[in-house]
């Protein structure tokens, strides 16, 4: 099975490709959708949806995993979050993906057994998991892989 994880966000959109077969999880790709600050809003989701359109036209996925959102102070942040979530939702649903959804709890409980575990932690473990000699960077990949991942493990 190919996922494709997603870290929801508007300035930084994290993605990672994962292959699972026979309870291994193997690196297709990974990285970020960068959109310039102080560009308008549109414009910004638009550029979302063309990259994530290219990325899902050239890895060819059979699920989306998306991160659910967790916002306790900033309203403003929160707000344009969800709406990079919506329109990448939306791309993988276009694409005829099915769509799971799981909360920073689920996510860090099905990658260290600890729902509490801290950014750090699950980095290691995306890259313990992967077999890889680094941590992917920036967060925001290392983060959509680890949905990629628990999409796996749930699915198994």
């Amino acid at each position: 099975m190919r996922i494709i994880g997603i870290d929801p966000g508007t300035g930084i959109l994290g993605f990672g490709v994962i292959d699972f077969a026979k309870n291994k999880s193997k690196l297709v790709t990974a990285g970020v959708i960068t959109t310039p600050a102080h560009t308008p809003l549109d414009e910004r989701l638009e550029e979302i949806f063309e990259g994530l359109t290219d990325i899902i036209a050239e890895t060819k996925p059979d699920a989306m995993s998306i991160e659910k959102l967790f916002f306790s102070q900033n309203i403003t942040t929160a707000i344009s979050v969800a709406q990079a979530r919506g329109v990448a939702m939306l791309t993988g649903r276009r694409a005829k993906l099915p769509i799971a959804e799981y909360t920073p709890q689920q996510i860090k409980q099905s990658l260290t057994g600890y729902g509490k575990a801290d950014k750090k932690q699950i980095q290691e473990m995306v890259k313990l998991q992967l077999g890889l000699s680094e941590v992917p960077k920036p967060d925001d990949c290392a983060d959509a892989l680890a949905a990629a991942i628990t999409h796996a493990y749930m699915n198994r």
